[in-house]
């Protein structure tokens, strides 16, 4: 378990408590009546919960890809759009979902198309911004595909904006990242993204 460390931005380690107990803790504290039927097994329910919406922490996107890269000489781009995803803000731990845009142009291997929402869930599936996931799926396309260029556009709907805060509902972020050819060729950025629209 960890605490925040008011003195500092660090988190202090503590003795390790079951996640369990860490979520009856904080039902305990917000409800109050803790102990009703509905929410007995609540702690248990949110902890498997949070273990399947963090699973990416546990998975290498070089061992999701291999055995689906293929030889094949095709140079021009490959789009997979609308690929659903759903992630949770790290600032609140609320979820964020949308659709994300990825598309590459292959230098003599190509992707496992089912691949591209793999890669994606891998990233979503962590505490997240969206930007860094962004990031992060366009640099894992890059290193294990070695393509000509990666280009991914994320356009998300944000619960910590929607519920709380602001709450503006019809916001919708968008983000993108871009390597290779789709950096450097105006035309090829401007495929992707009219494609997208």
């Amino acid at each position: 378990m960890s605490t925040h460390n008011k003195s500092s931005s660090s988190f202090a380690v503590l003795p390790y408590v079951p996640m369990e107990e860490l979520i009856a803790e904080i039902l305990y504290r917000i409800d109050n009546d803790p102990e009703r039927e509905g929410i007995q097994k609540t702690p248990e329910r949110i902890a498997r919960s949070l273990a399947f919406l963090t699973e990416g922490y546990k998975k290498d996107p070089h061992e999701v890809v291999n055995g689906a890269l293929y030889k094949q000489d095709h140079q021009n781009m490959v789009l997979v759009k609308d690929i659903e995803i759903y992630s949770l803000c790290e600032h609140h731990l609320l979820p964020f979902f949308g659709k994300a845009h990825i598309a590459y142009i292959p230098d003599g291997y190509i992707l496992g198309l089912s691949k591209f929402a793999r890669l994606a869930e891998i990233y979503a599936r962590r505490l997240q911004t969206q930007e860094r996931l962004t990031e992060q799926i366009a640099q894992a396309v890059w290193e294990t595909t070695t393509p000509q260029g990666v280009a991914v556009v994320i356009e998300a709907s944000h619960l910590c904006m929607m519920m709380r805060g602001v709450q503006k509902q019809n916001s919708k972020t968008i983000t993108s990242a871009m390597r290779g050819v789709f950096l450097e060729d105006q035309r090829t950025r401007d495929e992707f993204l009219g494609l997208i629209k």
